[in-house]
């Protein structure tokens, strides 16, 4: 699996826990540990029912139900714009959060139903007491092939760990879709034909999939 294919799989699939997550004891886990911990626990219940791995809107909702509260999508969408967001109307920024929200939400959910034999292995946690920032360092690990390192970056907000940003062997998601929204921003002209661009792949990539499962 390379690196492209990892960005598309891993926001949510290794952000918080698609996969299942190795032998451990949460009582050993560090607060922002445990915000990946405790989303994986729901996830891997609920892909024990078949039935509803067919239904893709009761899977895209239940996945945004579950990582919503773990995740930063403010700061997610102000990072991956960059300069861009500083010159954002309001509307474009509240536009494009939701939109890039769906995107994501909608890939992960694909690669929940898709994916299985995974699991996680958490890497030792040094950080102060205080401290409001976090990598969370695993490897994701699957039969036959090298383990792969995947951190996240985390942040305390009004006393919940959430993250923002994910590394793949080295690669960041937020940089990798800050050029991808750059470039498509100099292709089309302004930062409102993305959006509406954004908003057209999501209405048709839904549409679909339920034709797909209907």
């Amino acid at each position: 699996m390379n690196v492209k294919q990892l960005t598309v799989f891993g926001l949510f699939a290794i952000l918080i826990g698609l996969m299942p997550i190795t032998k451990c004891v949460a009582a050993d886990l560090l607060p922002p540990q445990k915000a990946i911990y405790a989303a994986s626990e729901q996830l891997q219940i609920r892909m024990q029912d078949k039935s509803f791995t067919k239904d893709f809107t009761k899977i895209t909702q239940f996945v945004n139900e579950v990582i919503y509260p773990h995740t930063d999508f403010d700061r997610i969408s102000a990072l991956v714009l960059g300069k861009l967001w500083k010159t954002a109307t309001n509307d474009e920024r509240e536009r494009f959060k939701h939109e890039f929200q769906s995107l994501l939400v909608r890939t992960y959910s694909r690669a929940f139903v898709e994916f299985n034999d995974w699991s996680v292995r958490f890497l030792p946690l040094e950080m102060e007491g205080d401290a409001t920032k976090a990598i969370v360092k695993t490897e994701i690990l699957q039969p036959g092939i090298q383990p792969i390192g995947v951190n996240y970056r985390m942040l305390l907000s009004q006393g919940e760990w959430k993250a923002y940003d994910i590394m793949i062997e080295g690669v960041s998601l937020v940089t990798n879709y800050r050029s991808t929204f750059t470039t498509e921003v100099e292709t089309k002209g302004s930062l409102n034909a993305v959006i509406e661009g954004l908003v057209k792949r999501n209405a048709e990539a839904l549409v679909g999939k339920l034709a797909a499962n209907s």
